[in-house]
Formats: structure tokens, sequence, C-alpha cells
């Protein structure tokens, strides 16, 4: 798909706040409504914006402590990956789930009460499947935390 400056206008526009109105995002863009509005049902229908959500504050719900576990394997084969995915997935304290290259295999991201917190989730996981190595360090500050892409 191919973006003018109008839709990339309004991505960042609705990347930063999307409870906008169709005419405050069309004011901002420099567009009537009309335009505006099928601009973002294109965007929407072609997977360009992928669905509008609430952020919600960690801190305001008890979690404050961010995790980051390394997770190392011996096992590369399609069933142990289902298996470890499926299960990993179904973890509510994990906001975030890799895979990557390099020398570790996978890289979790965790909003937890605490640090203590850990223990739990740390037996949750290691319960899923066989892991190698699971390595965790916590955040001590966020230094830029956003769901913004670069338009």
């Amino acid at each position: 798909m191919v973006l003018d400056d109008h839709d990339r206008k309004l991505l960042r526009a609705v990347q930063r706040d999307s409870d906008r109105t169709v005419q405050e995002l069309a004011d901002l863009i420099g567009l009537s409504a009309t335009p505006t509005a099928r601009r973002l049902k294109r965007l929407a229908e072609a997977g360009v914006i992928r669905k509008h959500v609430a952020l919600l504050d960690p801190e305001a719900l008890d979690l404050q402590a961010t995790l980051f576990v390394t997770v190392r394997t011996s096992h590369h084969d399609a069933d142990w990956l289902k298996r470890f995915a499926d299960g990993v997935a179904r973890m509510p304290e994990v906001v975030e789930f890799y895979r990557l290259s390099g020398d570790i295999d996978y890289l979790i991201k965790l909003c937890l009460p605490d640090v203590r917190a850990y223990d739990e989730a740390y037996k949750k996981l290691i319960a899923i499947a066989p892991l190698s190595d699971v390595s965790a360090s916590f955040a001590m500050e966020a230094i830029k935390n956003t769901t913004e892409l670069p338009v």
C-alpha cells in the first residue's frame, strides 16, 4: 500500500490519540471529514490500522516491575516451539514475546507487581517446556516507552 503525506499525518495522529473525532483528525491533516473518514476506513481494511486500544497505566494497576527474560533452549523443533509459544502466550503477565536470532532464543517482557512476583512467573515459565537457560533483568527506569511507530 502506498501512503501519501495525508495518510502519514493521519497515522501519526491516531497513534497519539485514537479517541479524536473524524473532524478533529481532518483538521489536523488538512482535509475535510469525508475524505479523512474514507482514509481511516481504507487504512483499517488494508491492515495498516490493526485495532484501537486503550493504553493503561501500569503503576495505577500495581504493576511497577518490568522484567525482561531471556531464554535459551536446545530444542528447535516445531512441536516444542508450538508448546512453548502457546504456553507463554497464555501467561497474562507476558506483554511481549519474541523469537530472536543470535545467542538468545527468546525475549519475554513481563509486567508484574514487584520483582518478587517474578518467582511465580518463573515457575510457570519453566513448567511449559524444557529450557536450557532462563535469565531475567528488571527495568530500573523506562527512558522511552511508546507504542507509536515511526511513520
